[in-house]
């Protein structure tokens, strides 16, 4: 399958929790579950940027109509790296100091830019795979945020959402301007570089998570059992998206090989039905 013809990618503009604030602990008080997520909205302004620098250096290669996608892609992005900004000083102000995980992201991102424009480019498009997935987890299975306010549940939903209604522009960009390469050497970048991409993203989970315990005072194994827990057991996010991880390394995949437009649909109508009762 290839991205539906008649898809559109909408930037929402919203603002989210201005006049709020976090407890330190604020997915259901739980120091697990916060630093998972705490680690993830820290890493995400970074990351963001890069995705939109990675993928509009290819913005003169491609149709009018990718050209187009390009642009709400990375409109969409910049919101999102607004809105977690935000967030992630509301962390701050519960307490946590995020500055280590936003060095180690730095770190892994010059190292990233040291590579060309086309790794760079399959860089993206394999971790837009993996926020993808982990989106479709967070909106079919209301267990991830159980227990955050009703805000913070909008703003992570909202960000899902969109995730997923752009899940292939990176792809999409990267089988374009390399539609003149042997399909063998195109699988071979993506494949590796999704490997390389795995093992700096758990890392970066790693090194959150130490962080965050550390600074609560429970860095010590059982912790650790749990974060395994939480991810592995219930509510599982990485056994959630296993199956979908590594249907990335198939010949021929897509990212829209998972067609759940109608979640996007129904996600969108219950955002602005909870924004008009707000």
């Amino acid at each position: 399958m290839q991205t539906p013809a008649d898809h559109v990618i909408r930037p929402r503009d919203i603002a989210f929790g201005r006049n709020q604030a976090h407890s330190r602990w604020w997915l259901g008080g739980n120091p697990v579950a916060t630093a998972f997520y705490n680690t993830l909205s820290a890493a995400f302004p970074q990351g963001e940027r890069f995705f939109i620098e990675s993928v509009r250096y290819f913005k003169g290669m491609v149709s009018p109509k990718l050209k187009d996608q390009i642009a709400a892609f990375a409109t969409q992005e910049f919101i999102h790296t607004r809105e977690h900004l935000v967030f992630n000083r509301q962390a701050v102000d519960a307490g946590y100091d995020l500055s280590g995980i936003e060095t180690y992201v730095n770190k892994t991102l010059k190292f990233a830019k040291t590579r060309g424009a086309y790794q760079q480019l399959a860089i993206t498009a394999a971790l837009e795979h993996f926020t993808a997935i982990m989106a479709h987890a967070v909106l079919t299975d209301p267990r991830h945020f159980e227990g955050a306010s009703d805000e913070v549940q909008r703003m992570w939903r909202w960000h899902a959402m969109e995730e997923i209604e752009h899940k292939a522009v990176a792809f999409d960009t990267f089988l374009e301007v390399t539609q003149h390469w042997r399909p063998i050497r195109r699988w071979l970048m993506r494949s590796i570089v999704m490997v390389i991409t795995t093992v700096l993203f758990m890392s970066e989970i790693f090194v959150g998570c130490r962080e965050s315990f550390r600074q609560d005072g429970i860095d010590t194994p059982r912790t650790w059992f749990k974060l395994l827990g939480y991810l592995f057991g219930k509510p599982g996010m990485m056994r959630a998206v296993l199956k979908d991880y590594f249907s990335y390394y198939r010949p021929g995949f897509h990212p829209w090989d998972h067609d759940d437009r109608e979640l996007i649909a129904e996600m969108d109508t219950a955002l602005t039905q909870q924004y008009a009762a707000a």
